[in-house]
């Protein structure tokens, strides 16, 4: 599908940028690869690693429309990574998150439509469904615009979707490196904010695989949310340190016990197949009459049960502490 195609990614030297880049190229043979970020020292560093012909570097900000507007010239595909991301660092700069994340999202939709790319998928998080906390309260804004931007086109494209997801193992600023990096310098108990904690687990190469599927997948509307397991923090633990012991810090400012990918109130709206879920339109979109039952490729889902929630504590897959060991592996 991405063969002689142009793809940009906007946040596109973070972790998943990084690996959706290393997998393009692995797989296909793309015309271009755009890498679109605010980092010099990141696209230089990058750069170092992903030098292939196809690969071009643009230095933006997703705040800045007309620089994106320039970066998607001839674009078929885009990514939307591009995020600030930390819970309590959104807490304490409200603002700086809204700019990023829900002006940044408008930005994105606005500069697709301009220069009449095919298809848009952005990225979302688990914090988005029933959002505490101010990052999955912009995040939840993103997807609705996302959404609503197929009926602003009217069927003549772009077409944009959403793919929403839990924690990655092993990305920058999670647990994981944190984790790591206490050990290796030989501080333990390691902290913990609440002994009950759970959360959605995928490995990164599984977020980009899902998200090169639902390319194909997507007519336009739908938010994707893959099957996934759950951890519980004190396996996260002793499968890092060995030990159950760890000193409880207390819940830090706009954290959840537990995080849900499909809300309840959104039951009536959800479709199971066989290994992810799809979130439909709020909206009736005026060019279409679409049900999503049968997406692209024909896969075919069924409406859940009234109520039904995926939720990271009482998800039906939790991994062991070997399973995690074995999950980090691969990371």
């Amino acid at each position: 599908m991405f063969t002689g195609k142009a793809v940009l990614i906007t946040g596109g030297t973070g972790s998943f940028g990084r690996k959706y880049t290393e997998t393009i190229l692995a797989r296909y043979k793309p015309s271009r690869i755009v890498i679109f970020s605010r980092d010099e020292l990141k696209q230089y560093e990058m750069a170092q690693t992903f030098n292939d012909p196809a690969m071009r570097y643009f230095i933006g900000d997703v705040r800045d429309q007309a620089r994106l507007r320039q970066a998607m010239d001839g674009i078929d595909f885009v990514i939307h990574a591009a995020a600030l991301k930390h819970v309590p660092v959104a807490e304490y700069n409200p603002m700086e998150c809204i700019k990023t994340n829900i002006n940044g999202a408008e930005n994105v939709i606005s500069a697709a439509m301009q220069a009449g790319v095919s298809k848009v998928i952005a990225l979302s998080t688990d914090k988005a469904a029933n959002p505490i906390n101010l990052y999955g309260a912009t995040k939840l804004v993103s997807d609705k615009l996302f959404v609503a931007a197929n009926n602003i086109t009217g069927g003549r494209g772009p077409t944009f979707a959403v793919v929403r997801y839990g924690n990655v193992v092993g990305s920058r600023g999670s647990v994981v490196p944190f984790f790591k990096k206490l050990i290796a310098e030989g501080r333990t108990p390691l902290p913990v904010t609440h002994e009950d904690m759970t959360r959605f687990w995928i490995t990164l190469q599984d977020g980009v695989d899902f998200v090169l599927k639902n390319f194909e997948r997507m007519y336009g509307g739908e938010i994707f949310v893959p099957k996934i397991p759950s951890v519980r923090i004190l396996d996260l633990v002793e499968a890092y340190s060995g030990t159950r012991d760890a000193e409880i810090i207390g819940i830090r400012p706009g954290e959840k016990l537990h995080e849900i990918m499909c809300p309840a109130d959104d039951s009536h709206l959800t479709l199971e197949f066989d290994d992810h879920f799809v979130l439909r339109p709020t909206i009736k979109f005026h060019h279409s009459d679409l049900d999503y039952t049968t997406n692209a490729l024909g896969e075919n889902g069924s409406p859940v049960h009234t109520g039904f929630e995926y939720h990271s504590g009482n998800n039906s897959d939790f991994l062991d502490v070997e399973q995690i060991r074995q999950m980090d592996t691969r990371a």
